[in-house]
């Protein structure tokens, strides 16, 4: 399955996550993007994308471990990612909202979720 995660580049960017080329992905907190990523999967492709300012999609990356407890919050869950590469232009929310393929998408309809699934088609768009 794919999926697109969301940061603040200020509190930790996917040019971090390049440098630490995996991290515990972690502090989701909303119940819909807990339920996400409960069900990710080991070897998922992700799409990160930057929240904020920069509003974008900016890298690719993998998910590394299934989903485990989080141990600071019970009530949440936490998946390893590691690094691939970064997109050859960032895709900037505009972008998206204008492609017919993210027009139900959680990403335009639900703008504050953290963790939205992607479709085939929405990650071949935002992955060329």
């Amino acid at each position: 399955m794919d999926w697109l995660l969301k940061t603040e580049p200020s509190d930790y960017s996917f040019q971090d996550l390049v440098r630490d080329k995996a991290t515990a992905w972690s502090g989701v907190t909303n119940p819909a993007a807990v339920k996400n990523i409960r069900a990710m999967k080991k070897g998922d492709r992700v799409v990160v994308y930057h929240t904020g300012d920069v509003r974008a999609a900016v890298g690719l990356a993998t998910v590394s471990s299934d989903p485990r407890p989080d141990p600071v919050n019970p009530k949440s869950a936490v998946i390893d990612v590691t690094a691939g590469k970064a997109l050859k232009a960032p895709v900037p929310l505009e972008a998206l909202k204008a492609h017919p393929a993210f027009s139900a998408s959680p990403l335009v309809t639900i703008g504050r979720l953290s963790v939205v699934p992607l479709t085939a088609e929405q990650y071949a768009f935002l992955s060329p």
